[in-house]
């Protein structure tokens, strides 16, 4: 354990602790929050909680926990992880639903790191050791595609290209209800729910978040939507459409309406990633992938094409 003492800066007066200290220290708000509760928190001397409001110029004691090591990678194959175009640079993937894309603490389950590992590919070490060569993210519940770079330039390159975006990241989900207008783009802040830190929310000091969208089919209960992120925040298409009354069919971590779900067979948030497009590391040229709809994304859209 390492304890620190600094005074609060003016820059974070007023902010809550659990928001604040992980602005100030580098850490996650579970992190911080996970301190406060254990009295590892205080400010002049008092014990502060994680909803507690920092002071500028008060005196703020911290003490740390040791740095976590990294998780290791097990080379695990992963059932249904399905390569879809590889060569020196890059390799694209079809990811299934219940994989995560690396290691994590807590997670105990497939990654996409751990299933090309098993299959002797052989990606670049750049990046944090759980994490070598992923430039980009899908949530474990989210199937579709993925690139991880191979050789250390296209993990630089692709990295770069994430941060610009110059990367097209094109969706397609099944939301409740009908969006208006049918074509329209959705410009709201994102950062982590003021209530449950596993979840987030439009939030107005939050990271802008832009997502555009176009209705493709309604039916009686929801609507087949295109979607093109121009950001890429954590949970992002599904904070955005539950912001506007119209969550993802399924995804009841954010208000979806379980008695449909089951209806339709879902269990996980309808989202797919759909297609995939960059510039090529190597030469340049532009390369686009897609990927088909899973069995329990195509069912459910059966199923609810039937209904009428």
């Amino acid at each position: 354990m390492t304890a620190r003492t600094l005074p609060v800066p003016d820059g974070l007066d007023g902010m809550r602790v659990d928001a604040g200290l992980a602005k100030l220290l580098g850490l996650s708000r579970t992190t911080v929050a996970a301190l406060a509760e254990s009295g590892d928190v205080s400010l002049d001397g008092r014990p502060a909680g994680k909803s507690d409001r920092l002071v500028a110029g008060a005196w703020l004691e911290v003490t740390l926990p040791e740095p976590d090591r990294p998780v290791p990678v097990r080379a695990d194959p992963v059932p249904g992880l399905r390569t879809i175009y590889e060569d020196d640079d890059v390799v694209v993937v079809d990811k299934p639903v219940g994989v995560a894309a690396h290691p994590s603490p807590g997670w105990t389950g497939p990654t996409v790191v751990g299933g090309l590992a098993a299959a002797g590919v052989r990606v670049s070490t750049s990046g944090a050791a759980e994490r070598q060569g992923v430039v980009h993210r899908l949530d474990v519940g989210t199937t579709g595609i993925m690139v991880v770079a191979k050789s250390e330039h296209a993990y630089t390159v692709l990295k770069r290209a994430f941060k610009d975006r110059t990367v097209e990241k094109g969706y397609h989900a099944l939301v409740q209800g009908h969006p208006d207008p049918t074509v329209g783009t959705i410009d709201a802040p994102i950062d982590r729910h003021p209530k449950h830190d596993y979840r987030f929310a439009v939030v107005a000091s939050g990271r802008p978040s832009v997502t555009h969208y176009q209705v493709l089919e309604a039916f009686r209960a929801a609507s087949l939507v295109d979607i093109k992120l121009e950001t890429g925040r954590t949970h992002q298409i599904r904070v955005h459409f539950s912001a506007l009354r119209h969550p993802c069919v399924g995804d009841l971590a954010y208000g979806a309406d379980p008695v449909l779900a089951k209806r339709l067979g879902l269990t996980r948030q309808w989202l797919h990633a759909r297609r995939l497009g960059f510039e090529h590391p190597a030469d340049g040229r532009w390369v686009e992938f897609t990927s088909e709809y899973p069995d329990d994304l195509r069912i459910a859209l059966e199923r609810l094409s039937a209904e009428g």
